[in-house]
């Protein structure tokens, strides 16, 4: 449960991370505002980053797994928004490729 908690938090962190760091792309509004972004969107990130760091260390005991299902959980949620909300394709070989790669680390993490 704990695991699963875990990487729900990641997401949504990763989620806040990527529109703390696009919407200056998607909206002039938001360009020359890195403070107040930081603060919108950068605090709660962090809160998810935080606790889904440490449900994910209570259930694995290792930062490693930590690590790798975090970073891994950002290469899933980053190519999704930036393909649907920036128009960027993610249906290239290299992206799939990753994509793949990110889905096979977090297995690994949670099923060896």
């Amino acid at each position: 449960m704990k695991l699963a908690l875990g990487i729900c938090l990641f997401a949504v962190g990763q989620v806040f991370a990527w529109f703390q760091l696009n919407y200056q792309i998607m909206s002039e509004w938001w360009k020359g505002r890195p403070l107040l972004s930081a603060l919108v969107f950068g605090i709660p990130a962090s809160v998810c980053f935080w606790y889904a760091w440490k449900n994910i260390y209570d259930e694995t005991s290792a930062a490693w797994s930590a690590r790798f299902i975090g970073s891994s959980t950002g290469y899933l949620i980053f190519p999704v928004l930036t393909w649907y909300l920036l128009n960027e394709s993610m249906f290239t070989a290299k992206t799939i490729i990753c994509l793949i790669l990110a889905v096979l680390i977090i297995l690994i993490q949670v099923f060896y």
